[in-house]
């Protein structure tokens, strides 16, 4: 089995957009009715892909905000840009920006000591930091033709400065053939002095001796979905919609007409990837995430009579009702979540930070 099915991986978009000045001065009414329609179309793919919005007016004079956009295949991607396109708000926007990429585990080899970024280069789960800095990169041709144990050589030494820095946390992703860069890098932190400090240091790195170009640089700062539109000026929008996440916990998902009896459906829940499935009209919600290899386990084979889920790769059986192994080979069992329907809407509650834990104990 060659690596590229043996890991199933996300696809990963940084788009960044810039709204046209003569927005601005359409009447109020229209502008407020146009912030609506663009945000209540994207809280519709929030059960689709992971999406996380960041501002960056007054920050930089080429675009306004940023759309972080994962998801399980390319076709998602299109089918957002594509409903964006058709709204009012979408006819007076520019991509000065947009950097395609993959999820891929590193060819190099880190000792992971207890850092979980580390065991997660598959999986993009970003946190809740408030900034995000991100730039694509390129690396010059002689770093390639080096032996690779000198270029392991380097990246040790590159991650051992990048450790120095707790408080950063870094989310790499590939483009090899897929954009005009070879990487997409992404900063989370809360301090943008760190994150200076930390790419000062990189830059006397030599490792960093070998990067052919790093630019642009985007610093991103994370809000809500409607604060960031209130940023582009103009009037406020009305927030018809129901918010991603509500005070009781609970995430609308996707609509119950999307899941019928016996079908199994992966959606996105804040940064979690879950896999729901309708078992004879009842609802079960687990991690999507197979914790042997990763497989998403919505594209597995419902098992009824042990109201389980089988795994599409190695075959592991996971209960739908505990998240247990009921067969193997997986070793560790996977998270549920709570669901409810309300209406026409399902809702799934994600769990807290220690639940979480124990469940992967």
């Amino acid at each position: 089995m060659t690596t590229a099915t043996a890991e199933h991986r996300q696809v990963v978009r940084y788009g960044f957009y810039k709204l046209d000045p003569a927005w601005r001065r359409l009447p109020a009414e229209r502008q407020a009715a146009a912030k609506t329609e663009f945000g209540e179309t994207i809280e519709r793919y929030r059960g689709r892909l992971l999406l996380r919005p960041y501002g960056l007016v007054g920050i930089r004079g080429d675009c306004d905000f940023l759309l972080w956009q994962v998801a399980e295949d390319l076709d998602a991607l299109v089918e957002l840009q594509t409903a964006l396109n058709r709204t009012d708000l979408g006819a007076y926007l520019t991509i000065p920006y947009s950097f395609l990429a993959m999820t891929r585990r590193s060819i190099y080899e880190f000792p992971s000591a207890g850092d979980a970024q580390h065991d997660q280069r598959l999986v993009i789960r970003p946190s809740a930091a408030k900034y995000l800095f991100v730039y694509p990169f390129i690396k010059t041709r002689a770093w390639y033709s080096l032996p690779k144990a000198e270029r392991q050589r380097m990246m040790d030494d590159h991650v051992r400065v990048g450790r120095k820095y707790p408080t950063i946390r870094l989310n790499t992703t590939y483009s090899y053939g897929l954009d005009d860069q070879e990487f997409v890098v992404a900063f989370e932190g809360d301090n943008p002095a760190e994150f200076l400090d930390l790419v000062m240091e990189l830059r006397e790195s030599e490792a960093s001796s070998y990067t052919l170009r790093d630019t642009p640089t985007l610093t991103c700062v994370q809000m809500s979905l409607w604060d960031l539109l209130d940023t582009l000026g103009g009037a406020s929008a009305t927030r018809s919609v129901i918010p991603a996440a509500r005070s009781d916990g609970f995430t609308p998902v996707c609509e119950v007409a999307d899941l019928p009896p016996g079908a199994g459906k992966r959606v996105y829940a804040a940064a979690e990837a879950v896999a729901l499935f309708n078992l004879g009209g009842t609802i079960h919600a687990i991690a999507d995430r197979c914790t042997h290899a990763r497989a998403s386990l919505s594209e597995g084979t419902v098992d009824p009579a042990r109201c389980a889920v089988v795994c599409p790769w190695h075959e592991g059986v996971f209960s739908l009702e505990t998240g247990h192994v009921l067969a193997g080979p997986p070793g560790l069992p996977v998270q549920t979540y709570q669901v409810r329907t309300e209406g026409n809407l399902i809702l799934v509650a994600l769990p807290s930070v220690e639940a979480r834990e124990a469940a992967r104990s």
